[in-house]
Formats: C-alpha cells, sequence, structure tokens
C-alpha cells in the first residue's frame, strides 16, 4: 500500500521556524528520525518511509503555500496514489497550539494551501492532520502572526507534537483513518509551559 504524505509550509529559510510550516516541520522530524534525506523534484521534495508493509512518500510542496495543490495533484499522479491515500499535514490557527485533529474530509476553513488543494483535485474528501497554532494575534494581525516565529516556549513543545502527529500519520496507514481519528483526536493537547 502506497501513501502521499504532504506536509504544508514556504520554502526559504525565512519560513523554517514559522506556524505555517507545521506540515515541513513534521515530515522533516519524521526523515530525520527515519535517518532519510528528501530529493528534491518536481514541484517539491520527496522521501519514502517503509513502515509495517506500508510505503509512505513525504512530499514538501516547493510552491509555496497557495499553490500546494499543484505539487500534491503532481505526486499523486506520478505515484499512482488514490485520494483515499492522501493525508495532508497543515496548521490551524482555529484550534489551540498543540492540539491535534484528523478528518477524512473537510472544508479548508480559510487555509489557502488545502484550499488550494481542494480545489485542483475537484474535492474535498481527502484525509488531513490540522495542527493548532492558536489566535493569539490581534484584529488585522492574521498575517503576522502565521508567517511569524514560533516562541521559545512553542518550539520546545515541537518535538512532542511532532511526534504525536508522526503517531496519526502511521495510524492512518496501519489501521485506517477511523480507527486512526479515535487514536489522534482524543488525545490532549500539548501543555503549555505556564
Amino acid at each position: 500500500m502506497n501513501y502521499l504524505i504532504a506536509g504544508l509550509g514556504n520554502i526559504g529559510v525565512e519560513y523554517e521556524n514559522t506556524r505555517h510550516n507545521m506540515g515541513f516541520m513534521v515530515l522533516d522530524a519524521w526523515a530525520k528520525a527515519s535517518n532519510i534525506v528528501f530529493q528534491t523534484g518536481r514541484y517539491g521534495s520527496t522521501a519514502q518511509i517503509s513502515f509495517k508493509g506500508r510505503k509512505f512518500t513525504l512530499l514538501k510542496p516547493s510552491t509555496y503555500m497557495n499553490l500546494s495543490g499543484k505539487a500534491v495533484r503532481y505526486w499523486m499522479k506520478e505515484l499512482n496514489i488514490p485520494v483515499e491515500n492522501l493525508l495532508v499535514i497543515s496548521d490551524d490557527l482555529n484550534i489551540p497550539f498543540g492540539t491535534i485533529r484528523l478528518r477524512k474530509n473537510g472544508s479548508a476553513g480559510g487555509h489557502n494551501g488545502l484550499g488550494n488543494i481542494t480545489e485542483l483535485l475537484g474535492t474535498q474528501d481527502y484525509a488531513r492532520i490540522r495542527v493548532g497554532i492558536g489566535n493569539e494575534f490581534s484584529k488585522g494581525g492574521q498575517i503576522d502572526f502565521v508567517l511569524g516565529e514560533l516562541s521559545k516556549d512553542e518550539m520546545e513543545q515541537m518535538p512532542e507534537i511532532c511526534e504525536k502527529v508522526i503517531e496519526g500519520i502511521k495510524a492512518f496507514g496501519t489501521i485506517g483513518p477511523d480507527r486512526a481519528m479515535n487514536v489522534v483526536n482524543i488525545r490532549k493537547k500539548v501543555n503549555k509551559a505556564q
């Protein structure tokens, strides 16, 4: 069984530790833990991880967030991945920092990357894991917030958050989305240091 795991983010060092790059951070953490390296290819960088008889292709689009669908559609076609084996990882400012939500489908919720994927695939029936970044910004400050760097406290929590998302990805591939939702969505959010 082959799966495409698309982690959303923006390329370039200036975006490395920003809230909008949750997808990239998760895939980088999994690649590092698995001792594999991303290869630069068309519309993005990819790496392969095998786990319990499943092959996961990790994709970090190089198209910038708003055009993520271009990379996802290309690699799904290239690798012959059906839409039910696609899992997209993105940040979400509608849920508290560190909260993780797995869904089988749904709206883009205002997320430009998810919106572009939905538009180019012609469906919103693909799984996604949303990683909460919170919404602690004043009116009109949304763009600066999502493109802003994680705080020291948030950065310290990232290894645990990445680990939980990776567990969710593995569960998605091995036990299916319904059971994986039961595993992922009951988790308590990572505690913010007082």
